[in-house]
Formats: structure tokens, sequence, C-alpha cells
């Protein structure tokens, strides 16, 4: 069994709900701190939506969402169709951040976020950085593998 995929998961997992304990324990909602100029700012946001708080209310129908998710890359890695370590750390972000979103969805209703990158006016949090690099990953993969499959070219 390779481990890779559960330490990447859980490492994902906890520090995505560490870093939303913290902003919850020491900022108030709405409250923002400059950390790195103008590439990164912590501002303490709760969305009780999905992504770029759209669905406002019905978050914690997404922990349905999750939850199959989640079931769909655990059965699909049983059956053998993720393999390799480039598919596996991408399954294991994916899987780590829609975990850490469904906690918050599941015991507050809402999801923590508090990275504002530039002046995007997008906000995140750990998760959903765990997402998109999961998903830059799948790409990846997509890419190697379809020139590693592609026939050299011939003269």
């Amino acid at each position: 069994m390779n481990l890779l995929f559960y330490v990447i998961s859980v490492l994902v997992i906890m520090a995505d709900q560490v870093s939303k304990g913290l902003v919850r324990s020491h900022m108030l909602v709405g409250e923002t701190f400059p950390f790195w100029n103008d590439y990164l700012t912590f501002t303490h946001y709760e969305n009780s939506g999905a992504a770029f708080s759209s669905f406002q209310g019905y978050g914690r129908y997404f922990v349905i969402i999750a939850v199959g998710f989640v079931a769909a890359i655990l059965y699909y890695r049983r059956k053998g169709e993720i393999k390799g370590r480039l598919m596996e750390t991408a399954a294991a972000f994916l899987a780590g951040g829609a975990i850490g979103n469904a906690i918050d969805r599941f015991l507050f209703h809402k999801v923590t976020d508090f990275l504002v990158f530039g002046k995007s006016g997008g906000i995140l949090n750990l998760a959903d950085v765990a997402i998109n690099l999961g998903m830059l990953l799948l790409v990846a993969h997509w890419i190697v593998s379809h020139f590693r499959q592609r026939k050299p070219y011939q003269l």
C-alpha cells in the first residue's frame, strides 16, 4: 500500500484546520492583516456557500459532494487507476482539500477563508490552495502522459 497519498492528505487536512483555527481565534470576521507587501493579505471571511461565494447558505450540502468526491478517489485508487507519484500526489491534494473544507462545513456550516493573493479580490484557504495544486498536478500528469504515449516523429 502506498502511504504517500495518506501522508499528504493528512498533512493538508492538518495544515488547513490549524490555519483556520488560528484565523478564527485571532482575527475578527472582516479584519485584514497585510502579510507580504501587496502579494499576500490575510482577511478573515466566513463563506456559507461554495466557490466565489456562490450558493450562500447551502454550503452544508457540499459536504455530501465532498464525501462522494473523496469516495470516488478512494475507489479509483483501489481499482488501480490512480497510480504513480504524480497522480497519487494530485489525488492526495484534492482529497485533503475536499475533506478540509467539508470539516468546516459540517462543524460550522461555513468555511473560513483568509488568503488574498494580490489585488484579485478572491479569498481562499489552505484547502482551496491544495485543491488548486491538485488540479495543476493532474494537468501536469495528463501532459506528461500525452508526450510519453506519443510516437516519435519520423522523417
